[in-house]
């Protein structure tokens, strides 16, 4: 009988770093390791706010809480609704329950996989306070749509870049078309420190309200100092890691564009529908690589064909479940059927991003294993 680890293992995450190392070697030299308030902190707050462009981060303990923060920032609360897509991190509806406020369930795009924006008009109501719009497995949704509705009707923006820090959308950095943008630094995240988030804000009074609700005697939703210091020398890296990733799916796309069942999100690195290419302007990340699956074509189950990745060492998983599928009808209000959003729970697989730095051999591997 084989042994699991006799079993080819996917590429591991964090990489091995010799910045990180030297960083957690001079936190443990300053004591800044179990500081309260050192130097850290204070300099990946500066290196988030320049790159973002905005005044105000607001480090925290996750991106989950983040996104919490955010609508408690933008007095989001008792009867009021906040408009999602039905296909999302589960943590971001059950963010909006927490607040008491109302989830309001849009669907995907049939093609792109991300918030269908033109189903806005018809899930806003007089109780709409917010929107959270995510970007998901290298698909971007299209923020000029939305910042336009929101302005239009009094309706603010929380922008979840978890999936895709330093990231380009349509112009702009991921997380700044929001009112507030969130970034997450999860252990399986592009900038990694174990557990994290951080959100950041143009608004003196969201950031205000959320250092209001934040501190109490100290901080409640604490980055630590040891956590800082190990991201600052991966951002350091996140634009050359990104661009090199980007590469990488175009390479990998080239390598399955023969493979039948597998539909990529995008079509080639930095398009965010599989129907035309994108602008220049647009850089997606790539935290996961997002395909629709087809079963008919491809002659199994999602389910077993992930299985059968795993055991060739291949990362490619399902993707997450869809809100709808998984909450009370009484927890939500949806705005139609959302049979986009049902097919996606059914269908998407997602290739983790570690062997996206990967070498051209390791790209071959994924294929090989896909048509085997």
């Amino acid at each position: 009988m084989s042994n699991l680890h006799d079993q080819p293992q996917p590429p591991s995450w964090p990489l091995p770093d010799e910045a990180v190392e030297a960083a957690l070697r001079r936190a443990f030299a300053d004591g800044s390791w179990g500081k309260y308030h050192g130097p850290n902190c204070l300099e990946l707050s500066a290196r988030l706010a320049v790159l973002h462009g905005c005044e105000h981060v607001v480090l925290t303990c996750s991106g989950t809480a983040a996104v919490e923060l955010a609508l408690h920032g933008l007095n989001v609360g008792t009867d009021d609704e906040v408009i999602l897509s039905a296909y999302d991190f589960e943590g971001n509806f059950k963010n909006v329950l927490t607040v008491g406020a109302k989830p309001v369930l849009v669907d995907v795009d049939a093609r792109s996989g991300q918030l269908d924006v033109s189903q806005l008009e018809a899930a806003r109501s007089p109780r709409t306070k917010a929107i959270i719009v995510s970007h998901l497995h290298g698909g971007v949704v299209v923020m000029p749509d939305v910042r336009m509705f929101a302005d239009q009707h009094g309706i603010a923006v929380i922008e979840d870049a978890c999936q895709m820090p330093g990231a380009t959308v349509q112009g702009r950095v991921a997380g700044t078309w929001g009112d507030v943008g969130v970034l997450s630094f999860g252990g399986s995240k592009l900038l990694t420190a174990g557990r994290g988030g951080a959100l950041v804000t143009r608004d003196s009074g969201i950031a205000q309200r959320i250092r209001v609700h934040t501190q109490r005697g100290n901080d409640a939703y604490p980055l630590s100092e040891l956590q800082a210091a190990v991201l600052v020398p991966q951002l350091d890296r996140l634009a050359e890691r990104n661009q090199l990733r980007t590469e990488n799916v175009s390479r990998l796309l080239a390598l399955l564009s023969d493979v039948a069942g597998l539909r990529c999100f995008v079509e080639a690195a930095g398009s965010g529908d599989p129907r035309r290419a994108q602008s220049r302007e647009t850089l997606p990340g790539f935290y996961k690589l997002g395909f629709w699956f087809d079963a008919v074509a491809l002659g199994c189950s999602r389910d077993d064909f992930a299985g059968s990745m795993r055991s060739k060492g291949i990362a490619l998983d399902p993707g997450f479940r869809a809100l709808h599928r998984t909450h009370a009808r009484g927890r939500f209000r949806a705005v139609n059927d959302l049979p986009n959003a049902t097919r996606a729970d059914e269908s998407i697989l997602v290739l983790h991003h570690p062997v996206l730095l990967g070498t051209a051999e390791e790209l071959r591997a994924v294929r090989d294993a896909i048509r085997s």
